[in-house]
């Protein structure tokens, strides 16, 4: 039988990304994407990429198309998930939260970075964290509970997040980079600021330019250091691309207390990923790329031990609308339907 599918806030890159996934997937069925903007234009006409795949419309937020869905993806702002949510997960559906609402597992820390009070502490206690490759157990626990009809919720990871985590988590996770801060440079596409054009995304102010922004005070910080365990320990600086999709993330910490080198380097971060279906380890001598996998939800990652400084410089390229968004809230939300992990989703990107 098929998985019926919705799609909440389908007209955003993320949204249209899923909706692009949901309509390969060998078990999901696309049944509604919701858009409050283009409620009534068909899929295809605002994305044209979209034409002969699906006949859908873009319907409201509220349509009763919804209530008929066993997963639904909610690619909304923060704040839009704690309203719709809920009510979802009540009624026995298995919800993809894309948003930052249920990301953070201290409400407090959610209420001090964005702002507005977290309404469902509750449904915070049950949730999982959406980065398989760091927390499967957590997710396949899930597709227990879904198992029984009981509604269940997954909170994804940001795009920052997932790739500065999957560069650094292997090496911290041995105990090395004990103490010290951790400093991270990243650098995203345009595309991760989502489909409004604003002063620094529109095409004329975007184009061959690049600059930071968020210095200090962006709100990835807090999960980034809630994922890798470094709490007040991070410093991070995101930077703005002038291309449409990837991002690159690169994690330096110092490597004590424990010794280590190139080699032992290297085998601390295949064991980490041997086997996993995503996630490719480099070594040390090839360096992540963002255009190797774009369209895909793959990561690529890098580890390289320099020795003159005694430290490590971890290095990620993953898609931001892929892995970092859509790709990874499709595999997330394969584990909890306990189909395969990597239905549905591409592994290879286009070579040239």
């Amino acid at each position: 039988m098929s998985v019926k599918v919705g799609v909440v806030g389908a007209s955003g890159f993320a949204g249209i990304e899923i909706v692009r996934l949901v309509l390969r997937h060998p078990r999901f069925e696309l049944v509604a994407a919701t858009s409050s903007e283009l409620s009534g234009r068909s899929l295809s006409s605002a994305y044209p990429a979209l034409d002969g795949w699906t006949d859908l419309a873009f319907v409201p937020h509220d349509d009763e198309s919804i209530d008929e869905c066993d997963v639904v993806f909610l690619a909304v702002p923060h704040t839009a998930a704690l309203a719709s949510a809920p009510s979802l997960v009540e009624r026995g559906c298995a919800v993809i939260d894309l948003s930052a609402d249920f990301r953070l597992n201290d409400p407090q820390v959610y209420e001090a970075w964005y702002k507005v009070p977290h309404t469902r502490p509750d449904l915070l206690e049950k949730r999982a964290f959406g980065l398989p490759e760091l927390f499967r157990a957590d997710l396949e626990a899930l597709a227990g509970v879904r198992a029984t009809g009981a509604g269940v919720l997954v909170g994804c990871a940001g795009c920052y997040p997932t790739a500065t985590s999957l560069a650094a988590a292997p090496a911290l996770r041995a105990g090395l980079g004990a103490g010290g801060i951790v400093v991270v440079d990243a650098i995203s596409g345009v595309s991760g600021a989502g489909r409004k054009a604003t002063d620094k995304t529109h095409f004329c102010f975007a184009h061959e330019g690049a600059s930071a922004y968020g210095v200090g005070n962006h709100r990835h910080i807090p999960e980034i250091e809630q994922i890798l365990g470094i709490e007040g320990r991070l410093v991070f600086t995101p930077h703005l691309a002038p291309y449409s999709r990837g991002l690159l993330s690169t994690v330096t910490f110092e490597a004590g207390p424990r010794d280590v080198d190139q080699e032992s380097l290297e085998a601390i971060y295949s064991d980490f990923y041997e086997g996993s279906r995503f996630v490719r380890f480099l070594g040390g001598s090839v360096q992540p790329s963002t255009a190797s996998v774009t369209g895909t939800n793959a990561a690529q990652v890098s580890a390289v031990y320099d020795p003159r400084t005694n430290t490590i410089i971890a290095t990620c390229a993953i898609d931001n609308i892929g892995k970092g968004a859509a790709g990874q809230a499709v595999q997330c939300a394969n584990i909890v339907c306990g189909l395969p992990e990597a239905a549905g989703l591409e592994l290879v990107s286009t070579p040239v």
